[in-house]
């Protein structure tokens, strides 16, 4: 199986990329896919390394792995000599956003924010790709401080889990730059580590004992997160760029297949949901209750449903509001805990569901550039829609990825050798 088009990096185009991480936040395996973008900074034109974590992780994290990659810069050199020294690399690294945002969906520019405004302002007519591993807190920032960045801008975002967290900061977006060109995964993204080949060497534990661990020490850095095992869930991004044809979402690549995106689904719910209530898995969810006429001078409420603790909205008069994105189909419990009365422990249920295939056949007017997973079930691997058009290609990405790490090996260490790539 081989991918036709040879519009990627590793064909020789190169693409201005800037990556916003929650690496160090929510979610270890921004780590694993930090070595792995660093392997390649030699075929993109890396202009950014934003902490974006909403939380836990700050721009320490990005560094942390810079100096990983600064011990086995000699080696890489032997290589390539476009790989760029570690300290354009740190220069280039600055610190988002570390609150996920309020219910507008915007709130005060940060360094990480007016670096992507920066960045996209630059005299080249080449679009700069913003590949989303966390929230789009940033990003959201950013188009707000300067609209007019918005046609230089491609956003590759990792949705799923990271959409639960920064449910506001993409609806901002979708309300507001409905025109943004965009890339929403929430799902196909799996495919990394989840199907494909992964019998032998290519199984998630294998490949790395075998073709990172012991490998400079990007390799051992690598090694010691998620006990050894590959996730790197926000990989696909980087793989979009390097094999396939990153300006068509429509077409097969190392980072998936996609559809244009169908009305981005947005449930407004007046009253307390029951089990009956259906909604599609990753949409947008938002409850807006009434509250007593007479409330606490401050007024506090929280839903808490399964790991989450959702502080309530009372921006408008005489309501509260929550909001929420279900990352799977099943059914949600929630309960209400506030210092009002009215809405004390009230309690509530939804059944989300998997998007029917239909879907892909009606993209959505509203937005022209907004690209999502394809729901077909032929591309489904389990229950995540889109996945096999990225673990179609396991072994072709993997192999590349050994023939990668082994350039942080001394040459007389005799690195292990990878089968010799297919594309």
């Amino acid at each position: 199986m081989t991918i036709s088009n040879t519009n990627g990096a590793l064909d020789g185009h190169r693409y201005r990329t800037l990556v916003s991480t929650d690496i160090g936040g929510t979610d270890p395996d921004d780590f694993q896919s930090m070595v792995h973008l660093l392997l390649y900074a030699d075929v993109l034109d890396i202009e950014g390394l934003l902490s974006s974590p909403g939380g836990e992780g700050r721009k320490e994290q990005i560094l942390q792995v810079i100096n990983c990659y600064e011990q086995d810069f000699e080696h890489l050199q032997t290589y390539s000599d476009r790989y760029p020294p570690p300290e354009a690399l740190r220069d280039i690294t600055k610190q988002g956003g570390v609150e996920w945002a309020s219910f507008t969906g915007i709130g005060q520019s940060t360094e990480g924010s007016e670096w992507i405004v920066q960045c996209a302002r630059r005299d080249d007519p080449r679009p700069l790709y913003v590949l989303g591993w966390g929230g789009l807190e940033d990003i959201a920032q950013a188009l707000h401080d300067a609209p007019h960045i918005l046609p230089n801008l491609r956003v590759y975002w990792i949705g799923g889990p990271n959409k639960k967290w920064s449910t506001n900061a993409y609806q901002y977006i979708a309300d507001h730059h409905p025109e943004l060109w965009m890339i929403e995964t929430n799902a196909a993204y799996r495919g990394w580590f989840t199907g494909g080949n992964q019998s032998g060497e290519w199984g998630n534990s294998e490949f790395v004992a075998k073709y990172i661990a012991g490998h400079g020490a990007l390799g051992d850095f690598f090694n010691t997160h998620l006990g050894g095992t590959i996730k790197m869930g926000d990989t696909p991004s980087v793989s979009w760029l390097l094999k396939g044809t990153p300006d068509d979402p429509s077409q097969p690549g190392w980072g998936g297949q996609f559809v244009r995106a169908w009305d981005r689904p947005h449930v407004v719910s007046d009253q307390l949901t029951t089990a009956t209530d259906q909604i599609e898995e990753f949409c947008i969810f938002d409850l807006i209750l009434p509250v007593d006429s007479e409330m606490p001078t401050n007024p506090e409420a929280v839903m808490k449903i399964e790991n989450q603790a959702i502080v309530g909205d009372f921006g408008a008069e005489g309501s509260v509001r929550f909001r929420f994105s279900p990352k799977s189909d099943q059914a949600w419990h929630y309960t209400i805990h506030s210092n009002i009365q009215s809405l004390n422990g009230k309690t509530g249920e939804m059944t989300s569901f998997i998007p029917p295939s239909n879907l892909a056949q009606a993209p959505s007017a509203k937005y022209p550039n907004w690209w999502t997973d394809d729901p077909s079930p032929k591309n489904m691997e389990g229950k995540h829609i889109g996945a096999k058009t990225v673990n179609r290609w396991r072994e072709a990405f993997l192999r590349d990825f050994a023939e990668r790490m082994a350039r942080c090996k001394a040459p007389n260490d005799k690195p292990l050798q990878s089968p010799p790539l297919e594309t």
